[in-house]
């Protein structure tokens, strides 16, 4: 079955909406709250928070409910279809509110507003499971690392996308000195990339068909059953496959504690430790995430050629000696110095090689009907993370010492290691794989 990228793109239109979304409720909720509404940081730090407390439950709910569902256009498409227009029309409300409590402002307003804010959480809770698993139903076993790849590439071109619209239409020649903005040109813009996405998506991607290749190719090249039946008759994974299962979940984790609490803290540390710009700080930020990008693809190639599983352990070795070197350079030199953008496109490196096939290997181990909710279980792991390591991260830096920051990232990077080593499934057969070019042209 060929790889097809054209497709695997069409799909990706998914998740770059998602990505672009997300990218603009970061950037602007945080203004409205405290520019707008006047919430004191506390508070719009636990409103900002609320979106990874949601994701724990709703993301593996929805993606087991979508596993189950027989709507005539696939399992996975209602969700999207659907949840992106509840997320359209509930987006376009806040700047609404935003603009009418600026003009006239009252309680009920701003509770209004929150609300809304929920609501539009919820519904963006909907659809992310589905839409990630839409690519894993629709791609065979052997290539989702690639298609993957071209999926975290589709996110992130969506949050470049809104980085530019941002720039160009909200400059701060524009802004400067207003007492109040008004989003919703930019809010407009995004409604129109997410509408967009979706069009492509629903017209171009047959999820029926597609599944049904996949499945012909699976009975033409079937693979080990991973599942057994229980005292019940039910189908469950068995021990040793549950036992990996667990580990590759607690590296999810411990890789995104490593990462996020250093993409969290890192300007706050440059300017505190040396005594760098703003602007200078986010630069090394940006250098990672363009590694991240370049690699992308070519991290699915090496894991269909060495395994996910040695390509994720690179990328783990890649990212900790990058945090290491930063912790060595701090101590020798308490100024910038270019080196660090070497050490930052390393850890862009390594984050695109764990990034891209952590995914498919925890997909690997579930039966194509229950893709949906594995998908979710690991979405629950990295936002579990992302809750935890701002706040100990930060209590660290507090109360202990900025020179904590590098170290902190650094062992969490090296438990990853550890925990990595005990997962003994989930990983391509790369002996298998030597033979792809017999069914690369098979239709």
């Amino acid at each position: 079955m060929k790889f097809d990228v054209k497709k695997t793109v069409q799909m990706g239109f998914g998740f770059l909406s998602i990505c672009a979304f997300w990218q603009m409720y970061n950037a602007l909720i945080p203004l409205v709250l405290t520019n707008t509404f006047h919430l004191d940081e506390t508070i719009s730090g636990v409103i900002m928070a609320m979106d990874n407390v949601f994701a724990l439950f709703l993301l593996p709910f929805f993606g087991a409910v979508s596993d189950k569902c027989k709507n005539k256009m696939g399992r996975r498409k209602p969700f999207f279809l659907y949840g992106t227009i509840a997320a359209v029309i509930l987006m376009l409300m806040l700047p609404l509110v935003d603009n009418s409590y600026y003009a006239n402002p009252s309680l009920g307003k701003e509770i209004f507003f929150i609300g809304i804010l929920g609501a539009l959480l919820v519904a963006m809770g909907t659809y992310r499971s589905p839409t990630v698993a839409l690519v894993a139903d629709c791609t065979i076993k052997p290539l989702r690392s690639r298609a993957n790849a071209i999926i975290n590439l589709m996110g992130a071109l969506g949050g470049i996308i809104y980085l530019i619209v941002a720039a160009v239409f909200y400059p701060a020649s524009k802004t400067r000195d207003l007492p109040h903005v008004n989003y919703m040109l930019i809010f407009m813009v995004v409604a129109g990339i997410m509408l967009v996405s979706l069009c492509i998506v629903m017209t171009s991607v047959d999820e029926v068909q597609m599944r049904k290749q996949v499945e012909n190719y699976e009975l033409l090249h079937p693979e080990e059953n991973l599942s057994v039946e229980d005292e019940s008759g039910n189908e469950v994974l068995p021990a040793e496959v549950r036992r990996s299962l667990r580990f590759l979940l607690f590296s999810v984790a411990l890789w995104f504690i490593a990462y996020n609490g250093m993409e969290t803290w890192f300007t706050t540390y440059a300017v505190k430790m040396w005594n760098m710009a703003l602007g200078d700080a986010s630069r090394c930020m940006l250098v990672a995430n363009a590694g991240a990008i370049v690699f992308f693809i070519p991290s699915g190639m090496l894991a269909s050629k060495i395994g996910r599983k040695k390509t994720i352990l690179l990328g783990i070795v890649f990212l900790g000696g990058s945090f290491f070197a930063g912790f060595v350079f701090t101590l020798l030199s308490g100024t910038f110095s270019p080196i660090l953008y070497l050490f930052f496109a390393t850890m862009g490196t390594g984050w695109a090689f764990i990034n891209v096939n952590s995914l498919p290997m925890v997909l690997e181990m579930c039966k194509d009907s229950e893709s949906g909710k594995f998908t979710g279980y690991y979405y629950t792991f990295s936002m579990a993370a992302q809750i935890i390591t701002p706040i100990v991260a930060g209590w660290l830096l507090a109360h202990v010492g900025y020179m904590t920051l590098f170290p902190y990232a650094t062992i969490f990077a090296f438990m990853a290691f550890l925990t990595m080593l005990f997962v003994k499934h989930g990983d391509v057969n790369v002996e298998a794989r030597r033979g792809l070019e017999a069914f690369e042209d098979m239709d």
